[in-house]
Order: structure tokens, then C-alpha cells, then sequence
């Protein structure tokens, strides 16, 4: 996400950082390279153009000339109005209403707007706490009801029937209705895609929006379609009073145009980021922390919410009883650490959010990727639980046969073994010397340091 923006603004705002004075043309010069990379990540011009222009307000102004560090001020100036154009803050979803608060689901063909309901359902339950109820007003697509039907049974949400013979006004009407007859806290309405020139389906979801008087009415949008998705957004909102944006697929798009154009173009806040094709994977959208991954300067706290989120608190504990007991550390230990770390979006997911990962060289990054943590998991998966506990045991035929179950190579088991050996003796002194030594050798274990060595 972000990656083109992330990398050009990270070089530019570099050669400036160090600059002990400012002066109208190193300022020149680098907000040139500014409108250059937004403009390369498809930010829409008028979004640039006021961007740039407030960027360069502030920073000709007394803000920087009368700071120790101007450079530095200058890429504070920069994050604060990337955050400006953004929303400035999360806005969350307003479901202080009368129950069932009902959230309407609009958005082009293909958008992800099933898949988008079924997250959102799944995100109130768990996180919320929220008794949830999802229905499909999609009378027009093959199977679109049966999708949704099948996502929420997957995620373990109520479903309200219907059929393709109803008209979608009907069918809301049932629902709002079941949905206060049983309680439900939110209803939530998937509607069939349709296009903003199509005055007639406009209608139609007109109809659907007066019969379900919705609480939120949210646009579905492909971050991949860039300054178009804004563009879009705009055209429905005004046909329809849009309260907020999901811009799906945006693991996809490594520009970020849609993210910096949709608030100043519709107006209205982006609320949530689908980041991948997970049930999970739906993401409040956080203007300072998104402004502070294209800045590369990760998101340390979406990451501590991640773990926080996924970590096995009875694993964690096991482990840490494990260590108390002076007890060693196996290859089950790390085979259930490395699916803490496939929960949490994969390597590179928790990489993305880290502080200067967007500096790191691409072949690095490909050393890290989570297709060679499948294969560490499929190697171990493939050991008796005998060499899982007693690692030493896994010797010449043994290493042959991990290798043919688990499809890889005899050298790709000896990498592993080598890992695991690290991975112990971190541990051994984190058991000895507490984080310090953990620390320390965590930086022996970044790439180029021996934890994930070239192929």
C-alpha cells in the first residue's frame, strides 16, 4: 500500500531533512518533487494543487525559519497536511440510533461491496460487540444473495432471506422489520451494483435509501481505479446523502491516489480501507497513520492493535510458563509463532506498519515475503512430534523425507533448522538477559543479518 508515493516523498523529503537553513529554492525544488510523486500516485490535480500550495504557505512562513531543525519542520508541515486532505482523524460509524441502526451499502460493479458487507458484519461483532444482520437487495447478479448468505454463515452473522423474484424496496422493508422484531443492533443492507449515468437503477436506490432510512450510507469503491474512485464517489453523493468511503483493494495499489482524493473531491470521509481478501482484512482508515506509512514512518500503533487483536493471550502465557520453567524452546513454539504472524497479515502486512521498512532494498523485501514462511510452516508440518520437540533428532533421512512431504528441497530444511536455531538462542538469552539481549539480537536477525539469508 502506498509503496510508489512512500519511496519517492521518503527520497525527497531525505535531501531536505538535513538542511540547516531553508531558502526559497530548496523549497522550490522539493515541492516540485512533491507534485511530481502525488500526481505519479494519481492524486487528483486539484487535490495537488491545494496541497502544495498550503504546504508552501506554511513553510515559507515564520513556522520553519524560527525552528532548530527546519528540515525536520518541513516534514512535520508535509505529514500534517497529508493529514488535512485525508480527514485529519478516524471517523467512526454513527450507530447512535434507534436499533436496528441500518448501514446502506452502495458502489459500481465489481467494487466489493458483498465481500465489503460481510467484513463490516464481522468487524461490529467482534470488535463492537454488535448483534448483526446483513440481507442482499442484489436482484440482478447471479448468485450475489447466495454470496452473501455463504460469507455470513463463514463469519457467524445472522442472514435475512431473499430472492431474486422480490423487488429490493420489499425486501428492505422485510428486513427492518425482522430486524426489530428480533433486536438486531445493525442492519446491514447490500444493494446491486449500478452505474451513476443509469438513471433508472439511481431511482431504484433512491427507493431503497427512503425505505431503509439508513443511519450510514457508505460508497464501496476500488482503490485501484485511483482520482477515479473520488470522481465516482462524487457522482453517487449527488444522487445519494453518502455519509463515508471503503476503498477496497487498496493491498493492490501501490500509488495511494484514491486515499489522498476522495475527502477533498466528495467531501465526505473515507472510513474504512479493505486491505486484502481475508475476513478480517477490513481497517478503520486513519488519516495520521496512513500520512505516517507514506512518510515511512510506519504505524507502530495500527501494529500494537494488530497484535493486541490476534495474539493467543493462552499461548503467550503457555510460552511464558514454558520460560519460567526453565523449559526449551521447540519447533512447536515456532510453528505456532509463525501462525501468530500469518493472523496478522504476514510478514510483509507487520513489515508495512514498521518504521523505515519502505528504506529497505526490494531484494531484502523478497527474502521476507510470506510464501517462505508457507513453506517453513509445511516443512514443520511435515516433522513427527517427536523431532518437533527434539529438533537434534532430524538428521540425513530423516531431512530427506521433511523434504519430499513437505514438497521442498533438503537445503530448504537445513535453512529452517538454521532459523530455528537462532530463534532458540534468542530466546535462551531473552531467558537470561531480559529484552536488552532480545533487542540485540533481534538486529542480528533482520535481513542481512542471518535470519533470512539469500537464496
Amino acid at each position: 500500500m502506498f509503496e510508489n508515493l512512500s519511496e519517492r516523498l521518503s527520497k525527497t523529503l531525505k535531501n531536505i531533512s538535513g538542511r540547516g537553513r531553508l531558502t526559497d529554492d530548496n523549497i522550490k525544488d522539493t515541492l516540485r518533487e512533491v507534485r511530481m510523486a502525488l500526481l505519479e500516485a494519481d492524486v487528483a490535480l486539484p487535490v495537488v494543487r491545494d496541497f502544495v500550495k498550503r504546504v508552501k504557505e506554511r513553510a515559507v512562513g515564520t513556522e520553519v525559519s524560527k525552528s532548530l531543525t527546519p528540515g525536520q519542520e518541513f516534514i512535520k508541515i508535509v505529514q500534517v497536511e497529508l493529514e488535512a486532505v485525508m480527514g485529519e482523524s478516524n471517523e467512526e460509524l454513527d450507530l447512535a440510533a434507534q436499533p436496528p441502526a441500518v448501514i446502506l451499502m452502495a458502489g459500481l460493479q465489481g467494487a466489493g461491496k458483498t465481500t465489503s458487507a460481510g467484513k463490516l458484519g464481522k468487524l461490529l461483532k467482534e470488535r463492537n460487540k454488535k448483534k448483526v444482520l446483513v440481507v442482499s437487495a442484489d436482484v440482478y447478479r447471479p448468485a450475489a444473495i447466495k454470496q452473501l448468505q455463504t460469507l455470513a454463515s463463514d463469519i457467524g452473522i445472522d442472514f435475512f432471506p431473499s430472492s431474486a423474484d422480490q423487488k429490493p424496496v420489499d425486501i428492505v422493508n422485510d428486513a427492518v422489520a425482522h430486524a426489530k422484531l428480533k433486536f438486531y443492533d445493525v442492519l446491514i443492507v447490500d444493494t446491486a451494483g449500478r452505474l451513476h449515468v443509469d438513471e433508472e437503477m439511481m431511482d431504484e436506490i433512491k427507493d431503497v435509501h427512503a425505505a431503509a432510512n439508513p443511519v450510514e450510507t457508505l460508497f464501496v469503491v476500488d482503490a485501484m481505479t485511483g482520482q477515479d474512485a473520488a470522481n465516482t464517489a462524487k457522482a453517487f453523493n449527488d444522487t445519494l446523502p453518502l455519509t463515508g468511503v471503503i476503498l477496497t483493494k487498496v493491498d493492490g495499489d501501490a500509488r495511494g491516489g484514491a486515499a489522498l482524493s476522495v475527502r477533498h473531491i466528495t467531501g465526505k470521509p473515507v472510513k474504512f480501507l479493505g486491505v486484502g481478501e481475508k475476513t478480517d482484512a477490513l481497517e478503520p482508515f486513519h488519516p495520521d497513520r496512513v500520512a505516517s506509512r507514506i512518510l515511512g514512518m510506519g504505524d507502530v500503533l495500527s501494529l500494537i492493535e494488530d497484535l493486541e487483536r490476534n495474539v493467543d493471550k493462552e499461548q503467550a502465557e503457555k510460552l511464558a510458563q514454558k520460560f519460567k520453567e526453565k523449559k526449551g524452546f521447540d519447533l512447536e513454539d515456532f510453528l505456532s509463532q509463525l501462525k501468530q504472524m500469518k493472523n496478522m497479515g504476514g510478514m510483509m502486512g507487520m513489515l508495512d506498519k514498521m518504521p523505515g521498512m519502505s528504506q529497505l532494498p526490494d531484494n531484502m523485501k523478497d527474502q521476507v515475503n510470506d510464501k517462505m514462511f508457507n513453506q517453513m510452516e509445511a516443512i514443520i508440518n511435515s516433522m513427527t512430534k517427536g523431532e518437533r520437540e527434539r529438533p537434534e533428532l532430524i538428521k540425513g533421512s530423516r531431512k530427506k523425507r521433511i523434504a519430499a512431504g513437505s514438497g521442498t528441497q533438503v537445503q530448504d530444511v537445513n535453512r529452517l533448522l538454521k532459523q530455528f536455531t537462532q530463534m532458540q538462542k534468542m530466546m535462551k538469552k531473552m531467558q537470561k538477559g531480559g529484552m536488552k539481549n532480545m533487542m540485540r539480537q533481534m538486529k542480528g536477525m533482520m535481513p542481512g543479518g542471518g535470519m533470512f539469508p539469500g537464496r
